[in-house]
């Protein structure tokens, strides 16, 4: 997947110093690459009886919804604290400085529904890790958790995978 690695641009110094942003909308906006890396997950999972995908705000609702509508199935949007209408039920979770939370609504996972977790990128896997806490406290299984990029020198699929789940990402990039 180096040609897809290729379309995802790099920004230094974002959003402070020292620090490499890896851009995917680069990517996302080119419709080969875009229709590449989405078709590669889309063959990865169809044989892996999905009930939904779950996308974390932002990024992942565009990934989410194209692996989603390319596996038939129905999409659950995982939001910021407060975006959600209606009853919603969260998880807590720490930042560098503070917490954050991350929602989805009451009832949008029945018990034994198995789940595709989708992000952009996984870095602390702070955000991934309280999104398969809230999923699983709603009864979902997860399937695995998925990603276009992983930072592994932050070590958040490794703190997914001693959580019991599986990580898997297209790409990946050293340094963070």
């Amino acid at each position: 997947m180096d040609d897809l690695r290729d379309l995802i641009r790099t920004i230094p110094d974002f959003p402070k110093p020292g620090i490499l942003f890896r851009d995917v909308t680069t990517l996302i906006g080119h419709k080969t690459g875009f229709h590449k890396a989405i078709s590669a997950l889309v063959a990865r999972y169809k044989a892996s009886r999905i009930d939904a995908v779950a996308g974390i705000e932002a990024r992942g609702f565009i990934l989410g919804s194209a692996i989603a509508y390319g596996l038939g199935v129905g999409f659950i949007p995982l939001r910021k604290k407060g975006k959600l209408p209606g009853e919603a039920m969260g998880e807590d979770y720490a930042l560098e400085y503070g917490t954050d939370r991350i929602e989805m609504h009451v009832g949008a996972v029945s018990h034994g529904e198995r789940v595709l977790l989708v992000d952009d990128l996984i870095a602390t896997g702070g955000t991934a890790g309280a999104a398969i806490k809230l999923l699983e406290s709603a009864g979902a299984v997860i399937v695995e958790t998925c990603f276009l990029v992983d930072l592994p020198d932050l070590k958040g699929a490794e703190k997914i995978r001693k959580l019991g789940h599986n990580v898997f990402a297209l790409v990946d990039f050293e340094g963070h």
